[in-house]
């Protein structure tokens, strides 16, 4: 019963979207057989995220096996406020994505996957360019390598042996920093 509550518990928790659900046909000699896959992004909107992709005969069970795989596949990202605290680049496969951190304001300006991922993870403004093939799983894959990158830049002083103030970072950093204590 205890297990139960906490698996509940982690389903209200997390919001989850469908980026992208595919019929595949496999012919047969007896005809064509079709099963589906279902791309299923889950986040909470704070600082986790997760990716899956759900094969199935049906509709229905592959989204939850996407799912179910997602929350296994959960990473916990380090915001800046409303943005990313640097620029990151990531490649899978053929598609390349690049994020980087914007003004407070903007908005997230992404296409499709890319946006599910990034809304999911909590990121209000940043900015985004995908290159390549565009491919939805592909995107999806390579937007998350983008986030596994993000470095906290306190802990990042720390591994320097320096003070964060110290740090070669942009302005805005440190006015989304505050920015940040007072909303939060």
């Amino acid at each position: 019963m205890k297990n139960n509550n906490s698996r509940n518990s982690l389903d209200k928790d997390f919001a989850e979207k469908i980026v992208h659900i595919r019929r595949v046909a496999k012919t047969t000699k007896g005809g064509k057989n079709f099963h589906f896959t279902a791309l299923v992004v889950i986040g909470n909107s704070k600082d986790k995220v997760g990716a899956g992709l759900g094969k199935s005969n049906e509709v229905p069970d592959a989204i939850r096996k996407g799912i179910d795989k997602a929350k296994k596949n959960l990473i916990e990202i380090s915001l800046n406020g409303r943005t990313i605290s640097h620029e990151v680049y990531a490649k899978h496969l053929t598609s390349q994505v690049m994020i980087r951190p914007a003004s407070s304001g903007t908005g997230v300006i992404a296409g499709g996957a890319v946006r599910s991922v990034l809304e999911l993870a909590g990121i209000k403004d940043v900015l985004t360019k995908s290159l390549g093939s565009r491919n939805p799983i592909n995107v999806v894959n390579a937007t998350i390598e983008c986030l596994k990158q993000l470095n906290d830049p306190a802990e990042t002083a720390a591994d320097h042996g320096k003070k964060q103030e110290d740090l070669d970072l942009p302005k805005q950093y440190y006015r989304n920093k505050a920015e940040g204590e007072v909303n939060a």
